[in-house]
């Protein structure tokens, strides 16, 4: 529930947004409505000197520092996107991910000296100064007793209280757009406000960031498209996490992709597949995969670091996934538009053919063009209209993968321009399908769900039977015990496994 405070800090983002000119900037006038410019030229009234200092990227990168953690957050999703936004309002926010003003080493030394309970010296031959700063942490290079170079992740100072005052904000302004703003209840902001302060709450526990490097190092080297530093679990407390250094260069640095050897179309596929199999074939990804956290080196090696957002799907979600996904490859959208409909995510109410014409027209402008030659920003327009069209809701159990699959695919593009992102998935996907939905594998599935009936009969049988009225137990009427119910109904269950087995 948000207190009082909580709308005092909104309407002080709200503030400092007007002051910017961040809100509906004076560059765009061309681009607005007349009752939008008019807004904005109204708006305009407020705004400080330094609303003219700076470009609009560059002011809604200042305004969005000093909102807090989760703001910092959107302008991260936000740089990913230069194809929607512009090169250069992209640009503009990218220092957001991992350049803002870092905290005295001193302090940091404390707090890992106070969160691994031993002397920095004890762990580490050198303890530098800051290399990354970031919304939530800072990572510092340092080198243990035995020689290995290491990334020390800490904290910022009382970042757990403001992360949730941003939480109480978020939930408000959520709050207020879900009770005065109709049109954008199909969005569930609401859901979304819930997803996003919770991913973010788990951030600030780098026990459970180490753990989910740990584990997703594990997936990674199942198909090898990415890799993960190894965690130094001796340097991990809930402020403080230590892992080896990362190979390469960040590719939030210019240097990165002109580095002598490096495949940049191999780069991005390598980037897309590492996204997707971790998705489709483990349920578990990296659910924060901008240029900040993602280093490279040649010739294509991929480098993932901050696991502080993970991302789960389940089995359901994996397979409405793949097969959406499968699709579009082969360019079956009457097959895609069931599957929306059999996930729920379209009401029934409405046509599975119209559904899948609407998708047609989406699919086809694109299918098989480099990215270069594709116009994002009208195709995210055309697809919020046809989702308005037929009623589709967000769902927040998907937030954290929509939100990722929109930033890889600005990431591979800025790899690569001409990155075609099916043909990238395609290898991922088509494995999936062989896999997941080859007759054998569903006559396996088959087979666990017939044991599972099964097996929950068994414990029916074993309950204690029901009194039963003793005017009814006469020796004329035959007597059903639990158990012969259960056998005759598990005898049904395989003559039905053995009769699929046979079809």
């Amino acid at each position: 529930m948000a207190g009082p405070g909580a709308f005092v800090r909104l309407i002080g983002a709200g503030w400092t947004l007007l002051r910017n000119d961040a809100l509906l900037p004076r560059e765009l006038d061309p681009l607005y409505s007349s009752g939008a410019r008019t807004l904005s030229r109204l708006l305009r009234v407020f705004a400080g000197r330094q609303a003219y200092q700076g470009r609009p990227g560059e002011r809604l990168a200042r305004s969005l520092e000093r909102l807090g953690p989760v703001a910092i957050k959107l302008g991260q999703l936000l740089s990913t996107r230069a194809d929607i936004f512009g090169r250069e309002f992209a640009l503009d926010l990218s220092r957001l991910k991992d350049r803002l003003a870092p905290f005295p080493t001193a302090v940091a030394r404390a707090e890992v000296e106070l969160t691994l309970g031993r002397p920095v010296e004890s762990l580490f031959a050198s303890f530098g100064e800051p290399v990354a700063a970031a919304s939530l942490a800072q990572a510092h290079d340092a080198v243990l007793l035995d020689g290995r170079r290491v990334a020390v992740k800490v904290l910022r100072p009382a970042i757990a209280r403001r992360v949730a005052d941003d939480g109480e904000v978020l939930w408000l302004a959520a709050r207020l757009v879900d009770r005065w703003v109709p049109a954008a209840r199909r969005l569930e902001p609401k859901g979304f406000a819930a997803t996003v302060i919770r991913a973010t709450e788990l951030e600030l526990d780098l026990r459970l960031e180490a753990a989910g490097a740990d584990e997703l190092a594990e997936v990674m080297g199942q198909d090898g498209y990415m890799s993960a530093p190894k965690v130094v679990w001796e340097g991990v407390g809930k402020r403080v996490l230590t892992m080896e250094w990362a190979k390469g260069l960040p590719l939030s640095e210019d240097e990165a992709l002109e580095q002598p050897g490096l495949d940049r179309k191999a780069l991005a596929d390598n980037l897309t597949r590492a996204f997707l199999a971790q998705a489709l074939d483990h349920g578990v990804f990296h659910a924060d995969l901008h240029e900040g956290n993602l280093f490279a080196a040649a010739p294509a090696q991929l480098t993932a670091v901050d696991f502080g957002i993970i991302g789960r799907l389940g089995a359901p979600e994996r397979r409405y996934l793949a097969e959406i996904l499968w699709g579009f490859l082969n360019r079956d959208y009457e097959q895609v538009a069931r599957v929306h409909f059999e996930a729920g995510y379209v009401p029934a109410t409405h046509s599975v053919s119209a559904f899948a014409q609407a998708l047609r027209a989406v699919g086809e402008p694109i299918f098989g063009r480099a990215a270069a030659e594709v116009p994002m920003s009208r195709v995210l327009t055309q697809l919020f209209e046809i989702t308005a069209l037929f009623d589709m809701r967000l769902r927040p159990e998907l937030v954290l993968l929509q939100k990722t699959m929109m930033t890889v695919e600005g990431v591979a593009r800025r790899i690569d321009p001409d990155h075609d992102i099916w043909a990238a998935s395609d290898p991922v996907v088509r494995r999936w399908i062989a896999r997941e939905l080859s007759p054998a594998t569903r006559l396996k599935r088959l087979a666990g769900e017939a044991e599972t009936a099964v097996r929950n009969l068994a414990r029916l049988a074993e309950r204690p039977p029901v009194p039963v009225p003793v005017d009814i137990l006469r020796e004329d009427k035959p007597n059903f015990s639990p158990l012969w119910f259960a056998l005759g109904a598990a005898a049904a269950g395989v003559a039905f496994l053995v009769g699929a087995l046979v079809a």
